[in-house]
């Protein structure tokens, strides 16, 4: 079964804390899909990503201004990894009907919103009945620390 692990933004933004994930995944040798739930996000988080200080590269692109083959990071708002991904990265609220076509995904959520905590407590549940490892990761003062 798949990996994965809940990220629970509590410090942060999306566009502040994707940057440092995606970078780990770069770093590897990886390639990333990054779904997000609509168009307006998809735009704001292309931005981010080139402006970003640290990494201060991430190649990416997204339907409108890239060429998935040639993308180690895919932004996109469908359930797809046309760049070959082996890592998703779901956000508001994003899911995938294909888990099992990934090695690991990370499922962020703002923990500043009540109905975005709902709606990760079902996922986690859901996933967890389906018989994925599963991990939770919480935003802290140092960085991401693992809870159990």
């Amino acid at each position: 079964m798949t990996e994965i692990g809940f990220y629970h933004l509590t410090r942060t933004a999306l566009e502040l804390a994707l940057p440092r994930l995606l970078g780990r995944v770069l770093a590897t040798g990886g390639r990333a899909v990054v779904r997000v739930g609509g168009p307006e996000r998809l735009a704001a988080l292309d931005t981010a990503l080139w402006l970003c200080p640290d990494p201060d590269w991430l190649p990416h692109g997204t339907p409108a201004t890239g060429d998935p083959d040639l993308q180690p990071i895919w932004l996109t708002t469908e359930d797809e990894a046309p760049n070959g991904a082996r890592f998703l990265f779901l956000a508001d609220g994003a899911e995938t009907a294909r888990p099992e076509s990934y090695d690991r995904i990370f499922d962020l959520f703002d923990g500043n919103d009540p109905a975005a905590l709902d709606a990760a407590r079902d996922r986690w549940r859901r996933a967890r009945t389906a018989g994925h490892a599963l991990t939770y990761w919480q935003q802290g003062p140092n960085g991401w620390a693992k809870k159990e």
